[in-house]
């Protein structure tokens, strides 16, 4: 049966039509700033990156003396399908970790990249990135500039699926580099040499999860499960990188080596590599590792690591119950926390990322031997066979 609901009822159902209309129109013109440039990738604007809500561009850094005695981080993520742009700052001082934390209102502007105190500024791409922090009331600042000691490094994709689901599908370049300017935390200033300071960033881009937590997740529910290893390292005359993703089996399904000198120097990569850990009693925290790679003339490099103390992610916003990335925090918000590092005894969330400053020791195909330093980032949960781990947070016996 019809229903004549007659002629108020028409005109309002055009009128409702012709404001759709309009509201679409008006959302599809998202030109921004960064359309001036020659970046395009798809016929959308740049404010548009595909269809996946879970899109996002992001930067990270880290520097610290080669002996660890000094040790900063920091993050800017961009999330444009929410809208988002979040950033942070860490320092460890004095064997506290303070993490300074903000969010706002991306306004689709993906090129202005400073959220509240903390900006990145571009001095010349894949060479030298400017890292501000303004004085706030939390009394962290910074003015720093990292120049590249060797050639960017892409990683293997990384494309992995929760059932039928894509989880990642993303795109990592790794950087070593040495760092110059200063920090302060609450009036003791640091001064930062590029003699002194060396230290690694990276740039990720894609899809992985963001933001709110899936309303329906994929069924039937699947146990988390996530190894993961990544291994940045400088030495005198040249850098190395490792990194590891496994399923719980223990099968790599994305894993990579490469050892480049520095410079303009080529990076070597390596035809295949493997790691084993030792784990701290009572964590999931390596208490030692080992790294083997051989090239394509099959010759074997032995990298030894030695973990010395640990950086925690949550300061940048990883596994951060208020901070988390993407997360909606309205117009500008900036918050500050800490952690005394030494009064953290386990590996449970959020505490479970970390990365952990090591002392390494490189020996090469034909004996020669380096000492150098880095960082050995750990990301394990769910079941690991080789490991021993059998259930989502066992810890080591």
């Amino acid at each position: 049966m019809a229903f004549d609901l007659g002629p108020p009822f028409v005109m309002l159902r055009k009128k409702a039509l012709a404001n759709a209309a309009t509201m679409i129109f008006r959302e599809r013109l998202m030109l921004t700033k960064a359309d001036e440039y020659p970046i395009h990738q798809t016929p959308e604007p740049i404010a548009y990156s595909g269809t996946d809500r879970n899109f996002y561009d992001r930067y990270f850094f880290n520097g610290y003396t080669k002996d660890g005695s000094q040790f900063f981080a920091a993050a800017l993520g961009v999330y444009p399908h929410l809208n988002v742009m979040d950033a942070s700052f860490c320092v460890v001082h004095e064997g506290v970790q303070h993490n300074l934390h903000a969010s706002r209102i991306l306004h689709s502007e993906r090129l202005n990249t400073k959220v509240g105190p903390i900006a990145v500024e571009i001095i010349e791409p894949l060479q030298s990135v400017r890292l501000i922090v303004d004085e706030n009331e939390h009394g962290i600042s910074a003015d720093l500039t990292f120049h590249a000691r060797a050639q960017p490094i892409e990683e293997p994709r990384f494309i992995t699926r929760n059932g039928s689901r894509a989880m990642m599908d993303v795109t990592r370049m790794t950087q070593n580099i040495t760092w110059e300017g200063w920090i302060e935390v609450n009036g003791d200033r640091i001064d930062v040499t590029r003699d002194a300071f060396v230290g690694t960033r990276d740039r990720s881009w894609g899809t992985r999860p963001i933001g709110a937590a899936d309303a329906q997740p994929v069924a039937p529910a699947q146990e988390p499960q996530f190894y993961w290893l990544w291994a940045p390292l400088n030495f005198d005359d040249c850098i190395s990188l490792y990194h590891l993703n496994t399923y719980a089996s223990g099968e790599p399904w994305n894993t990579g080596a490469v050892i480049c000198g520095l410079g303009d120097a080529e990076p070597e990569h390596t035809r295949s590599c493997w790691s084993n850990l030792e784990f701290q009693s009572g964590t999931r925290f390596a208490k030692s590792a080992t790294i083997e790679m051989e090239n394509h003339r099959r010759e074997k490099t032995f990298i030894e690591l030695t973990p010395k103390w640990n950086f925690y992610m949550t300061g940048l916003g990883y596994m951060n119950p208020t901070w988390g990335h993407g997360s909606l925090h309205g117009e500008l918000e900036v918050g500050y926390d800490t952690i005394k590092t030494a009064d953290i005894t386990d590996s449970m969330p959020p505490y479970l990322h970390i990365q952990a400053f090591v002392e390494a020791t490189m020996t090469l195909p034909d004996g020669e031997v380096k000492e150098g330093s880095g960082i050995l980032e750990q990301l394990i949960m769910g079941r690991h066979e080789p490991s021993g781990f059998t259930d989502l947070l066992d810890m080591a016996p």
